[in-house]
């Protein structure tokens, strides 16, 4: 259990973080975390919407972190488009 809660927290910091990289975002650690693990719902999500996708993986890998950065990304691109309105 513990060691889950790590590992979502890893992947969410990395994943957020690159996201704001990809997205020249600037926020901070909390904010990335926070974006990461959020991202992976989304990107796991989008992800199962592909005809031929049935699962998608979890835990510490780059299959996990690149869904929760597509996320992130979604999350981000949204939010800037409801502050533009």
């Amino acid at each position: 259990m513990i060691g889950n809660i790590i590992v979502w927290l890893i992947v969410g910091a990395i994943a957020g973080w690159l996201a704001g990289i990809v997205m020249k975002s600037r926020q901070g650690l909390l904010t990335n975390i926070i974006l990461g693990i959020v991202g992976s719902f989304v990107g796991g999500f989008v992800l199962t919407l592909i005809p031929g996708v049935q699962s998608v993986e979890t835990g510490l890998s780059l299959g996990h972190i690149l869904t929760a950065m597509i996320g992130a990304i979604i999350i981000i691109v949204v939010v800037r488009l409801l502050r533009r309105a």
